[in-house]
């Protein structure tokens, strides 16, 4: 767990900088952990790790707001209370367009500002390593962080003016990158690439130092052979 003097508050939110983060309803959240935690441990250890995301995000004196979004109450009231705006997934037609909704939403407010979506599932996030990440992703017109596996993605930028264009699901580092945005490939990013989806993937946020509320709810994970 990381202590607490990891997470410096951020007193005064006016960065430039408005993240995205897209949730499932928990029931349905992270179904390829449940054999690692137990079914009814999961949607306990989504919400955590959101949090957590969503924690170390506001920290990041970079970034200016965060806005969720999830259709799942309970998630959007706790993550409410953390200081996150919450938007329904109106649109209701998959994760990319609940990107795009929610960077909209962003520019209906604060029509100058860069936008980046984040993956909800970073509970070892730390504002620093967020912070290099989105002072590099100034200097060009799209970015992205390709995932610990080198086949997903766990963040996309998009500076003011300049459509987002997300392509998350799957093999997305491909396409992010064959769509022409610039792949981040700085050292010292464990924390913005480690995602989370499997045993494996916990135990290596773990290894790396998660956030108070992942490591509230955490029950020990079973063994590779188990899974």
């Amino acid at each position: 767990m990381r202590t607490e003097g990891e997470i410096a508050t951020n007193t005064d939110p006016t960065g430039p900088w408005s993240l995205v983060v897209p949730l499932k309803p928990l029931a349905r959240a992270k179904s390829r952990l449940g054999r690692a935690v137990g079914e009814a441990l999961r949607p306990r250890m989504a919400l955590a790790f959101a949090q957590d995301t969503v924690s170390a995000a506001l920290s990041c004196r970079a970034v200016g707001d965060v806005v969720v979004v999830t259709d799942d109450p309970v998630a959007g009231a706790a993550l409410t209370a953390l200081g996150a705006r919450v938007v329904a997934d109106s649109p209701a037609a998959g994760l990319n367009a609940a990107l795009e909704h929610g960077a909209r939403s962003v520019r209906a407010r604060r029509p100058g500002a860069a936008v980046a979506v984040l993956n909800a599932d970073l509970p070892a996030l730390r504002p620093a390593e967020l912070g290099r990440v989105l002072e590099f992703s100034g200097a060009f017109p799209r970015t992205f962080v390709g995932d610990a596996q080198g086949i997903g993605t766990t963040f996309l930028s998009a500076m003011p003016g300049v459509e987002l264009r997300p392509a998350f699901g799957g093999a997305s580092r491909a396409r992010h990158l064959s769509s022409g945005a610039v792949e981040i490939t700085l050292p010292g990013l464990d924390s913005v690439r480690r995602d989370v989806d499997t045993g494996d993937d916990l135990e290596a946020a773990l290894a790396l130092g998660v956030g108070r509320f992942t490591a509230l709810p955490s029950a020990p994970v079973a063994p590779a052979a188990d899974r």
